[in-house]
């Protein structure tokens, strides 16, 4: 079986709103590994012999688990985050400031009789910031992406040879990802699900390389 997992990021800071109905997630998003696009399968001639099957469940999503995952993994994703983060704090203190003007315009509206030229003021600079924080927040989603495929593929390179080296060990026969199919496994053993026998042995083989981390 070949596997290679190609990871991109999933920056999701949402939209910045004058209006601060929506806040901007403070950090990139943990990438989820979503296995590439696998090769058509040449059908077997009709009189061949059904091969015995063995059929396996891997969570990919617990690759990031920050206690249970795969170390490598986990450090990459955290390394991509730290050298983005004086941008994101960037668009953190934009959302402050939209937040403040949202208060003063509140309680400027409160008043008996309400200063409609400084609300207008007011509601002009937080378009401004609006505007500003989402031509900084593309830029960032782009470089992010970007960065984020330049570190991670070769690790997902790595983790998808390592599995199909895991389950021809094991004679498995098919890997299926569970969480992109749950909903339709009506039922399954618990023995099925390999993700932490298959995370620990990629984890012993392939240990991390400098030092953790902070969180």
């Amino acid at each position: 079986m070949k596997r290679l997992f190609l990871i991109y990021a999933a920056l999701t800071l949402t939209a910045i709103s004058v209006l601060g109905q929506t806040r901007p997630q403070t950090s990139p998003a943990r990438p989820t590994p979503t296995p590439a696009p696998r090769p058509a399968v040449t059908a077997a001639a009709s009189n061949a012999p059904v091969p015995d099957s063995r059929i396996a469940l891997i969570d990919t999503t617990m690759f990031g688990d920050e206690k249970n995952g795969i170390w490598r993994y986990i450090d990459a994703t955290k390394s991509v985050q730290a050298e983005f983060k004086t941008r994101t704090d960037e668009l953190q203190s934009i959302q402050t400031r939209i937040d403040a003007l949202v208060a003063e315009i509140q309680t400027l509206m409160k008043a008996p009789v309400p200063d409609q030229k400084t609300i207008q003021a007011k509601q002009q600079q937080g378009v401004n910031l609006q505007n500003e924080g989402k031509t900084k927040k593309d830029r960032l989603d782009e470089d992010i992406s970007k960065r984020y495929e330049q570190v991670i593929a070769p690790i997902s390179s790595q983790i998808g040879a390592a599995m199909d080296q895991f389950a021809r060990a094991r004679g498995i026969t098919m890997t299926l990802d569970v969480s992109k199919i749950l909903p339709a496994i009506l039922t399954a053993l618990p023995t099925t699900d390999l993700t932490q026998a298959f995370i620990n042995e990629f984890n012993s083989k392939n240990p991390r390389t400098g030092p953790t981390p902070r969180p």
